[in-house]
């Protein structure tokens, strides 16, 4: 019996490590979807006040376009990035119940092994 345990244990933890990573995976593209929202955010301000030419960045190529174009293209790069960041946002509150919880229940576990022993 007290070989399952502590297979069972260390599943358990193992699950645990594993949804740590994820979480904190998350919590990176988080930060990086954060910053991107404030870049084109300041990008988009700075459209406004823009005089002249403009130019907008494709991969590694920066073309001439008109100001309404670069707009609307950041606009929706704006949307976008907003929509990714709630879906992030969501999982990760999902993925911090979830480590919680296995949280709880491994140190139940724990507390129990360290008794018997």
């Amino acid at each position: 019996m007290e070989k399952e345990e502590e297979a069972e244990l260390g599943k358990s933890l193992a699950e645990y490590e594993n949804l740590e990573k994820q979480l904190e995976v998350l919590v990176i593209q988080k930060n990086q979807l954060t910053l991107q929202i404030a870049e084109t955010k300041n990008a988009l301000e700075e459209l406004k006040n823009a005089k002249g030419e403009v130019y907008r960045s494709v991969g590694s190529l920066i073309i001439k376009t008109t100001k309404e174009e670069a707009e609307k293209n950041l606009k929706e790069k704006l949307e976008l990035m907003e929509v990714k960041s709630k879906a992030v946002a969501k999982e990760e509150e999902r993925l911090r119940e979830a480590v919680l919880k296995l949280q709880q229940a491994l140190k139940e576990k724990m507390e129990k092994y360290e008794k018997r022993s």
